[in-house]
């Protein structure tokens, strides 16, 4: 679930304590804020460890904060700790339930352990936060897991608010494409797909992968664009002879389908 976790900022600076108790609220609230802020540049670098002690200083504070506590679930779960690690991100959300990047990261753990049903609750409830920055992301989450459930349909309205969120990326594009192919709902793939392609000629950096070949050669098949097919196909065939697709695409015209 690489591509559900939130992108961890680094820090330049370090935080500065004294013996002394804090005044006033606002400094708690700016000394929690460093501690988890460096905790998460931590959890960045791999180093769980020196994450784990500046969240316990934030937790020294206010063992209530969402937002160490969501941290500290993320360090829980990376140690193998999934108990505690559950532990810890349903207490961030009974502590704050409009923290929504604790929901988010409750979601991406609850679907790493094969938990559909309440994944998609959490990135349900977190899609509904129109201020959170990342909303593109949260609804291409949510389609993932409606699918997982048996929910296509669903699963391509989340998409289509990932694609309208999150112009120029290409993975809902290819996610959006692929549910309509399977719906049988080839024209609004093909416009999906045409943007894909776009995308793909636009970016260096970003190629074919066999899943958006085989699905533009499905929807070359429907229409009957025999170069579009033979085209997709050669690639299909040069770039990924191993996989899955191409084993796909062999059965499939065998079959004449």
């Amino acid at each position: 679930m690489a591509f559900i976790l939130v992108g961890l900022a680094g820090l330049a600076g370090c935080v500065t304590t004294t013996n002394s108790p804090f005044a006033r609220e606002a400094d708690k609230q700016e000394a929690i804020h460093n501690y988890v802020k460096l905790a998460t540049a931590y959890i960045g670098q791999g180093n769980f460890e020196r994450a784990r002690h500046h969240l316990d200083r934030a937790l020294q504070i206010d063992p209530d904060n969402a937002a160490a506590l969501s941290a500290r679930g993320l360090v829980e779960n990376a140690n193998g700790e999934t108990e505690l690690a559950d532990e810890s991100f349903r207490k961030a959300i009974d502590s704050d339930p409009g923290y929504t990047r604790g929901r988010v990261y409750y979601g991406a753990f609850l679907y790493a352990q094969g938990r559909m049903e309440e994944a998609r609750n959490q990135f349900r409830a977190a899609s509904r936060d129109t201020e959170y920055k990342d909303r593109g992301s949260v609804f291409y989450n949510l389609g993932l897991t409606q699918e997982k459930l048996g929910e296509p349909d669903k699963a391509a309205t989340s998409y289509r608010r990932t694609v309208e969120l999150s112009r120029g990326d290409s993975r809902p594009l290819l996610s959006l494409s692929r549910v309509l192919v399977e719906e049988g709902n080839y024209q609004a793939a093909s416009r999906y797909y045409s943007r894909l392609l776009s995308v793909i000629a636009h970016n260096k950096g970003i190629k074919h992968s066999a899943e958006s070949l085989f699905t533009g050669i499905r929807i070359a098949r429907h229409f009957n664009d025999r170069d579009q097919e033979a085209s997709l196909a050669l690639l299909l065939k040069n770039e990924y002879p191993e996989s899955v697709e191409y084993q796909q695409y062999k059965v499939l015209i065998s079959n004449g389908q």
